[in-house]
């Protein structure tokens, strides 16, 4: 193989994993980040929370206290004024449900003049987790969609119905203070409803579309769980500014950036029907 080839190979690919690390995605959206004249209180969750949060309390002047939600393994550490708790995943456990009361409970009386930060990545949707059912309905739920074979949309579509945080309800809890939302996407399209089942922003999916799902895999749900998916979730919010800084999106981008300063022709290849 040509050395020159391999080498800037090897740069190209170093330079695009760089601009979509964790740590990097919250310091560029940070940076110019300036205090509102309240508090502000940061809320990460998902496996890269604590990664995230870390950036995030080495960037700010001003940090009011905070809670990372992460999965088992994933704390590296103690972060000044943040409580990190390690909860199950890919299926929620009684941590996950404890540590999202904690959040609820620190984001509860907030003004107009308070600032939350939410910081997601993937795992987001069984880590940050406090169920409208009993705790054991949502468990067993999460394992019959698993088992299905339903896709993340489907399995999200579901979950957010039943659920106190997620399909933009966390955003409505946090109100009327401001969020400024950091996200890592996991999902193809960066679908932001659909990313840990967008507990901050306005949901897309409707009440026939989870029904229809229900109804594709067969799934086992209690008169109360059906009754929830007749709620319809929120389609709007004023109070959320969403950044996503890392998906693949963002590392495409960033290898052809790479690639153009190398003197190359960058071509980005999509599927097609």
């Amino acid at each position: 193989m040509n050395t020159s080839l391999r080498k800037d190979a090897e740069q190209i690919v170093r330079e695009s994993i760089t601009a979509v690390l964790p740590d990097e995605a919250v310091r560029r959206t940070l940076k110019d980040y300036r205090p509102s004249a309240g508090k502000t209180l940061l809320v990460a969750v998902g496996k890269a929370g604590w990664q995230m949060a870390k950036a995030a309390v080495d960037t700010l002047d001003q940090l009011d206290g905070g809670i990372v939600i992460t999965k088992y393994g994933h704390v590296k550490g103690e972060l000044p004024g943040i409580t990190c708790y390690e909860a199950g995943h890919p299926v929620p456990d009684e941590n996950s449900f404890a540590a999202t009361r904690r959040v609820l409970e620190l984001v509860e009386k907030l003004t107009g003049d308070d600032t939350v930060i939410f910081l997601i990545s993937g795992g987001g949707s069984a880590l940050f987790e406090l169920p409208l059912i009993p705790e054991e309905e949502i468990k067993d739920i999460t394992f019959q969609l698993l088992a299905s074979g339903a896709d993340i949309v489907e399995i999200n579509t579901i979950r957010k119905r039943l659920s106190a945080v997620k399909g933009g309800r966390f955003a409505l809890a946090c109100a009327p203070a401001k969020m400024l939302s950091i996200v890592l996407s996991d999902i193809l399209g960066d679908s932001l409803d659909m990313i840990a089942s967008g507990p901050a922003y306005p949901d897309s999916s409707t009440c026939a579309e989870a029904k229809a799902i229900v109804e594709k895999y067969g799934l086992r749900l209690s008169p109360a769980a059906l009754q929830l998916l007749d709620q319809e979730t929120p389609k709007s919010l004023e109070n959320v500014e969403t950044y996503i800084n890392g998906s693949v999106r963002a590392l495409c981008s960033a290898a052809a950036a790479a690639a153009k300063k190398l003197g190359y022709e960058p071509v980005f290849l999509t599927g097609g029907g």
